[in-house]
């Protein structure tokens, strides 16, 4: 059944290609991100775009009426605006730690509660926020990362609970290693970060054992989590949690079982090994 779909950071990586993977099979698609001129792809096969700063109420506000206005409902909204703020705890500034909680939980928690009233009322829903194994799970020098994503865990698991009662479903993305500007973006703020400090051999062995993971290998494609999207839209009874892309299973199954120790230990045996 076509429905209408509202997708941020539809510019690049999983954003993109799920977008593209949607609009190809029916739906209704609203891509937003900051970067417009990225999204013009999307425009030719059909989707529609707009321009959407998600820390920035006003833009949330704006793309919300223009969908309602354009279609009268939003069916699923998929919140998957994000970046990744990497770097030790004792040199990450406030503000960009404060940054990261803006983009990878408060806008999107903004931008749900505008579209929720829209869901209660036509008593059906689909909320999919994008996490990562990185909601389960912890590397060295990711602690804001990691904390805004255990956080979206958490908040969701709620969310689920609150919004059951009007027929609204609320499903978490787990992506493993995926091939996306996710580790560009990362690399070099936190290579600032780090120079002629405490924490500089550390980040160094980091990147190099980061060229391992997103080594752009087929398992790594972003196509994997649009189709895992795809999947959950189309389910009747959709998942709570899907785990998907390069070593997202194995891990997460590590992680539940293993005690912190011996994750720890595990966690920096890679890091030692491939970042020689």
């Amino acid at each position: 059944m076509k429905k209408v779909i509202l997708l941020t950071g539809a510019s690049a990586g999983i954003g993109n290609a799920t977008a593209i993977r949607l609009i190809g099979e029916g739906h209704i698609v609203y891509g937003a991100a900051r970067r417009i001129d990225k999204m013009e792809g999307l425009t030719k096969i059909g989707g529609h775009t707009i321009p959407l700063d998600i820390t920035k109420q006003d833009d949330i506000e704006n793309v919300v009426n223009k969908i309602i206005e354009e279609q009268g409902r939003i069916d699923v909204l998929i919140n998957n605006a994000g970046y990744s703020v990497y770097g030790a705890i004792e040199d990450v500034s406030m503000e960009d730690a404060k940054r990261q909680f803006d983009v990878n939980l408060f806008g999107l928690g903004y931008l749900t509660q505008k579209v929720l009233p829209y869901m209660r009322a036509q008593k059906s829903g689909h909320i999919i926020n994008v996490s990562s194994i990185g909601g389960k799970i912890y590397m060295a020098l990711g602690g804001w990362y990691h904390a805004s994503k255990h956080a979206l865990e958490g908040w969701s698991d709620c969310l689920r609970l609150e919004t059951k009662q009007f027929g609204i479903k609320v499903s978490i993305i787990e992506p493993g290693a995926i091939q996306t500007e996710f580790s560009n973006v990362m690399n070099k703020p936190m290579i600032d970060r780090s120079k002629d400090g405490a924490y500089e051999k550390l980040c160094k062995a980091i990147i190099e054992a980061n060229k391992g993971v997103y080594d752009g290998s087929p398992s790594t494609s972003p196509d994997i989590i649009a189709k895992t999207i795809s999947r959950a839209i189309s389910s009747k009874n959709p998942k709570t949690r899907y785990s998907a892309g390069k070593m997202a299973k194995p891990i997460l199954f590590m992680r539940r079982w293993f005690s912190d120790r011996l994750f720890d230990r595990l966690i920096m045996i890679q890091v030692n090994r491939l970042g020689r």
